[in-house]
């Protein structure tokens, strides 16, 4: 039988409380003061610098503002170093803009055919619900990227520049979702009384319309084509012509986005290293390769972003970045908050428990940008992030060795740099996750 919390357990939990002379003075602390603040571990802080031995970035950090596009930025970041040497400038962004307008509509494309899907399931089925509850998110995954980029092209950032909805999302995204939750609505009942294939793709595409619509609002019309000149850090003016998105692309992407694949660090019991592994439901662009993860153990993901940045080339990592980071300072540490002492607990989860207990998953993408090594192993990573230059080291985090294994999930590397045992692993059919598992959590806001 179910038991209540009596009296006299209340009774005795507060006299052990008052008894407390250190639970007092902590809650004195607490009461006036942010508990992360009191639990930051100073010598955690003053242990750490922003110095690496290598580093790669000479720009200055993007800012995502109020919205969810981190992996949207980390990618035009890794991209933009190239572009920028290749047009003879320092500093050079990409449209994030533009790649909004068009993963917002390809990712309402491949909602809606998720929805068609599962037509025939009650509406509070598990998968159905979850489709219900993210119908706008920001967020993405790099097979995302790479699948927008292929297909829209880039952008320079003055061709379709930031509007007050790409830096604010908030009310873009709830009056698009009311939108595909109304057609949802309607495409499971046009199915249920047996509207043909044909039929139900024209009511669809009669819901991209609308959704085109809410995004040029919003975002602005993406140009088919602009005029592409710039002066160089010499002052030397250029004038490219008039280019469309995927010749830009073309120019001016100077890595083999085709060449990249994702590796993950799964250590549910569940989930063995060296399988392939993808989330149902999960993507933008429909057509394209599926967003699929190589499982494999941490130290190798160290190995191959380390080998990477040593070679010149920055790293784009999906992580769990509420978890022990100070944004403000700009740092990351295992140990860098001993709530432990605050409370009196033990925390023992381990990554494959967060996991399995909905403690931790992806929820932020960013750019390795340098390493530390002290005889060949890492020691810290610096990080450029896309909140801007107010936090860190004018924008740039600085992550102790410890939380990389503990909460960073995923990286992007060229399919070359893995061993061939795992190249081969690759082309084997993934085992499909289900569409609320952590591994997708990325894709969401």
């Amino acid at each position: 039988m179910p038991r209540d919390l009596a009296p006299d357990v209340l009774e005795r939990f507060a006299k052990a409380f008052d008894a407390d002379p250190t639970a007092r003075l902590l809650q004195n602390a607490v009461t006036k003061t942010q508990v992360d603040d009191v639990a930051l571990d100073r010598r955690v802080v003053t242990s750490i610098d922003h110095s690496v031995s290598h580093l790669l970035d000479d720009w200055s950090a993007t800012s995502q503002e109020k919205s969810g596009r981190c992996w949207l930025f980390a990618g035009t970041n890794l991209l933009r170093a190239g572009a920028a040497k290749k047009l003879g400038v320092k500093d050079f962004e990409f449209s994030q803009n533009h790649l909004l307008f068009f993963d917002k509509l390809e990712k309402a494309n491949h909602w809606l055919e998720s929805i068609l899907a599962t037509a025939d399931r009650d509406v509070d089925d598990r998968t159905v619900a979850h489709l219900l509850a993210t119908p706008s998110e920001d967020g993405g995954q790099w097979n995302m990227f790479v699948a927008l980029v292929l297909k829209h092209g880039l952008v320079p950032k003055n061709a379709m520049p930031e509007t007050a909805s790409s830096s604010n999302t908030r009310q873009l995204n709830r009056d698009l979702a009311t939108v595909l939750r109304q057609a949802a609505r309607d495409l499971r009942a046009r199915a249920a009384s047996g509207a043909t294939a044909e039929e139900l793709a024209e009511a669809k595409e009669d819901v991209l319309g609308t959704v085109h619509r809410l995004l040029a609002i919003h975002l602005g019309t993406p140009p088919e084509s602009f005029l592409w000149q710039w002066k160089d850090s010499d002052k030397g003016f250029h004038r490219e012509g008039t280019m469309t998105p995927l010749e830009f692309a073309e120019a001016y992407v100077t890595v083999p986005l085709g060449d990249y694949v994702c590796i993950v660090n799964d250590p549910r019991p569940a989930n063995p290293y060296g399988r392939t592994y993808t989330v149902e439901h999960l993507g933008n662009v429909v057509g394209a390769p599926p967003v699929t993860y190589l499982n494999v153990e941490t130290d190798l993901m160290k190995r191959l972003a380390s080998e990477a940045i040593v070679g010149g080339e920055p790293v784009w990592f999906g992580c769990d970045t509420g978890q022990m980071s100070n944004a403000d300072l700009g740092l990351w540490d295992a140990g860098l908050y001993d709530r432990a002492a605050v409370y009196g607990t033990t925390p023992d989860l381990g990554k494959a428990d967060r996991l399995l207990h909905h403690e931790s998953l992806m929820t932020h993408a960013m750019l390795f940008t340098g390493v530390d090594l002290v005889d060949d192993v890492p020691r810290r990573w610096r990080v450029e992030n896309s909140w801007g230059t107010e936090k860190g080291d004018k924008g740039f985090m600085t992550m102790n060795d410890n939380w990389f294994g503990e909460h960073v999930f995923e990286i992007a590397v060229r399919r070359d740099a893995l061993p061939e045992d795992l190249r081969a692993a690759l082309d084997a059919e993934p085992v499909v996750l289900p569409a609320w598992d952590p591994m997708g959590a990325l894709a969401g806001s």
